[in-house]
């Protein structure tokens, strides 16, 4: 049973099909109020679909889905006049300035001229873009014409806000300037569903992650969580001497208790470790008495890439063997 005191979206058992494509197959997610919930999925899994159910411009073929207390089918409108949504591409007119394209949009919902241009001045004031206000946005750079089409996301305050792949095409320092504004807009509150190619920006954003494929949920969790999926901690080491591999690779075959992996190309070496600091110890020290050079070692956990790798494809795996059987 879901709570609308502390979930902002619910979806159970959701379909959608285009033809004889499964976009959606018994989709189930939940996201918290106050949160980012980061959804992750290989090209065509059928995160853009989930968005466009959950923002009113799909209508799921069977299934709950419930977004700030309100039902999508049943209460659409009620539902629009609650969330915001981005997409992937601008929506803001290139020449207007950044405070004309606010003001057109909080005319647009009816805000009214005096409450349209006191909202776009906070709003321009919010993300930073308050001296460049009256620049023409074809004057702006990628990462603030982002943070000029989130602030018109935000125009009615919305309780949940969609950010579908927000930093696509962005360069480091744009999407380091759409994070902070996105860290900024959940601690005063608001909800936000984020879909993302980039892993590293789960990483950095999300409370929470859930990993679609196939049009449904293969794992949830937080991004230890995952990571802890794909087998824990590893310990890297780097050699001075490629020459060296394979009588390091068995060194550290028996230090760590566990089969390593090799990469010539790197003169890396990496093997699965439980206990951190007592099998780095074991790992220099067999180095030492081995007298094999290493330029680095290193303990560390999965990254979300490898997790990602994995967990995708173990569904796809399953899925042949589903069909195998048929």
């Amino acid at each position: 049973m879901s709570d609308p005191a502390t979930e902002a979206i619910v979806l159970e058992d959701v379909h959608k099909r285009y033809g004889e494509k499964r976009a959606l197959d018994g989709l189930d997610l939940t996201v918290r109020r106050g949160t980012v919930h980061g959804v992750l999925g290989p090209n065509g899994a059928g995160k853009t679909t989930a968005v466009r159910v959950m923002a009113t411009l799909l209508r799921p073929d069977a299934g709950r889905v419930r977004v700030a207390g309100c039902d999508v089918r049943t209460q659409a409108q009620r539902v629009r006049h609650r969330i915001g949504l981005l997409g992937q591409h601008a929506a803001v007119d290139e020449e207007l300035s950044g405070r004309q394209n606010l003001d057109m949009f909080g005319r647009l919902h009816h805000l009214g001229a005096r409450g349209a241009a006191a909202r776009a001045d906070e709003l321009l004031d919010r993300f930073g873009l308050g001296d460049t206000g009256r620049k023409a946005v074809k004057q702006y750079s990628g990462g603030m014409r982002r943070r000029l089409d989130l602030a018109a996301s935000l125009v009615t305050d919305p309780e949940v806000l969609f950010l579908d792949e927000p930093t696509t095409g962005l360069d480091p320092r744009g999407r380091t300037e759409v994070w902070n504004a996105v860290r900024s807009l959940v601690g005063g509150g608001t909800t936000v569903l984020l879909t993302t190619q980039y892993l590293e920006e789960a990483d950095q954003l999300a409370d929470r992650i859930s990993v679609i494929d196939s049009g449904r949920v293969v794992a949830d969790g937080t991004a230890d969580e995952l990571k802890a999926r794909t087998g824990g901690d590893r310990i890297d080491v780097v050699l001075h001497d490629a020459a060296r591999l394979d009588a390091a690779a068995g060194m550290l075959r028996t230090a760590a208790a566990a089969e390593v992996v090799v990469d010539a190309d790197r003169r890396l070496i990496s093997a699965p470790v439980t206990d951190r600091m007592a099998a780095l110890h074991r790992v220099v020290r067999a180095l030492e008495d081995a007298a094999i050079a290493a330029e680095d070692v290193a303990l560390r956990r999965p990254t979300l890439d490898e997790v990602f790798l994995r967990l995708t494809d173990d569904g796809n795996r399953a899925d042949d063997r589903a069909e195998a059987a048929v």
